[in-house]
């Protein structure tokens, strides 16, 4: 790797690390807890710089590095200058424009890639880009997050989904797996379609396309081939089912508290579930394989690991339990030890860098 390629990266990681510290700030705001904040549309960005200036980033970065060409880092550039922008107070449809920039070109990102590897799992991801592009433009739009928050979320859900068909092709799966994958998918995509005109409704049919996608994913994933091995591997499928079992509770959610898909206490345990439950473990199972194809740094596993993978899907649990319990207190201190687990994620993490030695040179 290029020093000078190495430190641009550099500076991206920092951007969407910034973007992560900004939306866990905003988030506890949110929860209750009294801390001081610039401005006061400052907590309503905690969706915009989670999904766009953390996970937006860290996605388009990585699949620059993997299309290596120069365009492709388009995509982190953006969604780092959309950070940037929310983040100095500059007028929203600036951080939208840029999001919606960055999302499209991802877009052309993984068309790229199916042109090179005509793939099944490159169609999904191409999906999954073109649902956060369609969040986006109605954030731009001046869309509520409520219907914004579904196409965010199909960004993400879609993208893991197909990370993990692309890593489950060593099982040769059946033609039958695959249509019932497409399947589950393709009603998760119809929902989102439908919730620009019938929200509830929609919001049922997708959760029911969640929930057979988290069967899906529990069914035919290669995480349970891991699960008897030992060290890294065994860590990564504990991680991956958990983060399974919680999609599915998620999608139950969508289906059960659709009509209450606008705010208030369903509404943060049915976006938490999955955002929480599912997505940041999929963020603890791959970073230790990530973050070294992009920045050259090892991080060796450490039994440690299983700490702030424990924390997290704990602390969840007793914030979920205060959604529906309507206590305050628990969805605080729940919530406050989401942070912490996430803080002590990437403690975790730099803790193993910092004693793996040196970086490699591919």
């Amino acid at each position: 790797m290029k020093v000078d390629s190495q430190r641009r990266r550099f500076v991206l990681i920092l951007v969407a690390g910034i973007s992560l510290l900004a939306a866990l700030w905003t988030g506890m705001v949110r929860l209750g807890w009294s801390l001081p904040v610039p401005a006061e549309r400052f907590p309503s960005l905690h969706g915009p710089l989670m999904i766009t200036g953390f996970l937006g980033t860290l996605i388009g970065l990585e699949r620059a590095v993997a299309l290596d060409r120069y365009w492709s880092y388009g995509v982190p550039i953006f969604t780092a200058i959309a950070t940037l922008a929310m983040v100095a107070g500059l007028p929203l449809p600036i951080g939208a424009l840029f999001a919606a920039m960055g999302s499209l070109l991802l877009t052309a990102v993984f068309v790229s890639l199916y042109r090179r590897y005509p793939s099944e799992h490159f169609i999904t991801m191409s999906l999954s880009a073109l649902s956060w592009f369609l969040g986006n433009l109605l954030w731009l739009s001046g869309a509520p997050l409520y219907k914004i928050a579904p196409w965010w979320t199909g960004f993400l859900v879609l993208m893991i989904a197909g990370e993990r068909l692309e890593l489950s092709r060593v099982l040769r799966l059946s033609y039958r797996s695959r249509i019932l994958f497409f399947l589950a998918n393709g009603l998760v995509l119809f929902g989102f379609g439908l919730s620009l005109v019938a929200m509830e409704n929609a919001i049922r049919l997708s959760g029911l396309g969640i929930v057979s996608l988290s069967l899906w994913l529990v069914r035919y994933d290669i995480a349970w081939r891991n699960a008897g091995r030992s060290g890294l591997p065994r860590f990564m499928a504990v991680a991956l089912l958990l983060g399974y079992l919680w999609l599915g509770f998620g999608g139950f959610l969508w289906t059960v508290y659709a009509d209450s898909f606008t705010a208030g206490p369903e509404y943060d345990a049915m976006l938490h579930a999955i955002f929480l439950g599912f997505v940041f473990s999929m963020i603890f199972a791959h970073a230790p394989i990530i973050f070294p194809s992009i920045t050259g740094i090892m991080i060796p596993f450490r039994n440690s690991f299983y700490l702030h993978l424990a924390l997290l899907h704990v602390s969840l649990v007793l914030r979920i339990f205060g959604d529906f319990q309507e206590t305050v207190a628990l969805r605080q201190w729940g919530g406050l030890f989401n942070v912490v687990a996430i803080m002590f994620f990437l403690a975790n993490n730099l803790w193993s860098a910092i004693h793996a030695g040196a970086p490699k040179n591919p």
